[in-house]
């Protein structure tokens, strides 16, 4: 049934929609194809969560997270999501005249606005790298260095980087490792947002490759309640680290703090922050509990989940007389999305730019409110892309349904039907 040497279960033979039907509790008429977003959690660990509410106290540890990023359990500490966990990083650097926090076009929203919100209390001010898929990420790693260079040209500091382990919008792997690698010999701090990380990607060799901080949801791919999220920082930079967000109970003035490492001090930080529902914490041994026993081991499920984006985003692609959205090294669909073009000419519409930002948010809006699902567009490079999630509760044939769907919607713009919401372009 599977294979002999790592005990791994055949995922074709467990998951899909049975599967769905079993261990999760969405309404039978309702087809998740959007995990990427907001995650969801196996009804035995939503059970779980409900004993631990009927008990006093809640104690969460990370001793059972650490070896799924490669660290030491006292470089790992939980956050209520990716945003604290940010906010917590940036908020704690001492950033000069001068510095700048280097980051692409592609980063998620609150994390810019963070940085953006720095400059009101600090001289630090960010700088954006453009960059458009499709792209080689060889590309990527140069658009970087280059601005690196000129930056530093012109007496700026790049006191910190921050990018993505997997982009939000497109779905796609981003060369996170190789970024990391660069930075190091560019001499620069780097901040990784991996909100799609944990239970998503492999991060075991997170510690070898030695990004400075990381965050990542628990809550999405790892199936543990919301809100959950972790903080790595490893020992060497835990100094940087003085208080959450906000102060917690483990705040010690300068004067009686000991050395980091060995006093413990950055975990003691984060054991009781006032009016946080720990018990999403206490879940994440019963998330592993079900993936490992139900699911046959994190492997077993991110072989299926890849294959099931790849392959479905392919069909849904030769549904639409497309193409998905990859790269010539192939590097882009190395995670659990897959981003497919609609069959919609822009062109032919006969529409102003503005228009398409209009007409992709009509379309997205539409597939909660008529169609029982929940699928994110965007009008991205002059062109209509959809993202769907790859899961084990999916199957092929959820793809098609969702092909079907997006194709009845492209027909339904052509008609005009979306400028009854978008007569203001």
């Amino acid at each position: 049934m599977g294979d002999s040497e790592q005990g791994v279960m055949s995922p074709v033979s467990i998951f899909g929609g049975d599967f769905r039907q079993k261990h999760f509790s969405f309404d039978s008429s309702y087809r998740p194809l959007n995990h990427g977003s907001f995650g969801t959690s196996p009804n035995q660990v939503l059970d779980y969560q409900q004993q631990l509410l009927r008990q006093s106290e809640a104690r969460p540890d990370t001793f059972i997270l650490a070896p799924l990023l490669g660290a030491h359990t006292d470089e790992v500490v939980f956050v209520p999501n990716a945003t604290t966990g940010v906010n917590t990083i940036l908020r704690n650097l001492d950033f000069r005249q001068g510095d700048v926090v280097l980051h692409f076009n592609t980063i998620y929203g609150a994390c810019l606005k963070t940085i953006q919100s720095l400059g009101e209390t600090t001289p630090v001010v960010p700088h954006c790298i453009e960059i458009k898929y499709p792209i080689e990420d060889d590309e990527i790693l140069r658009k970087f260095e280059q601005a690196v260079e000129i930056l530093r040209k012109h007496s700026k500091t790049v006191r910190l980087a921050m990018f993505d382990t997997v982009l939000t919008f497109p779905g796609v792997r981003f060369p996170w490792e190789s970024l990391v690698r660069l930075c190091k010999r560019l001499s620069i701090q780097t901040l990784i947002d991996g909100a799609h990380g944990v239970g998503h990607i492999d991060l075991r060799h997170l510690g070898d490759v030695g990004p400075d901080f990381v965050i990542s949801n628990c809550y999405t791919w790892l199936m543990v309640p919301r809100g959950c999220a972790l903080l790595y920082v490893p020992f060497r930079n835990q100094h940087w680290i003085h208080t959450t967000f906000p102060t917690s109970w483990g705040y010690e003035t300068p004067a009686t703090r000991d050395n980091m490492k060995t006093s413990g001090y950055f975990t003691r930080l984060f054991v009781k922050v006032s009016t946080t529902d720990t018990t999403p914490y206490v879940c994440v041994p019963a998330a592993l509990k079900f993936r490992q026993e139900v699911c046959g081991g994190e492997e077993n499920i991110r072989q299926y989940c890849e294959k099931l984006a790849r392959e479905g985003g392919q069909r849904m692609a030769n549904a639409f007389g497309t193409e998905v959205l990859e790269n010539t090294s192939k590097t882009l669909q190395s995670c659990c999305f897959t981003n497919v073009r609609l069959p919609l000419d822009f062109d032919r519409l006969d529409v102003p730019e503005a228009a398409g930002t209009i007409i992709a948010k009509w379309i997205q809006e539409k597939t909660p409110h008529e169609y029982e699902t929940y699928i994110p567009t965007k009008f991205y490079a002059g062109a209509f892309w959809s993202r769907i999630s790859g899961q084990i509760y999916l199957t092929i044939e959820d793809f098609e349904w969702a092909a079907g769907v997006l194709l009845e919607l492209c027909k339904r713009v052509e008609a005009g039907e979306w400028r009854h919401h978008g007569e203001a372009c």
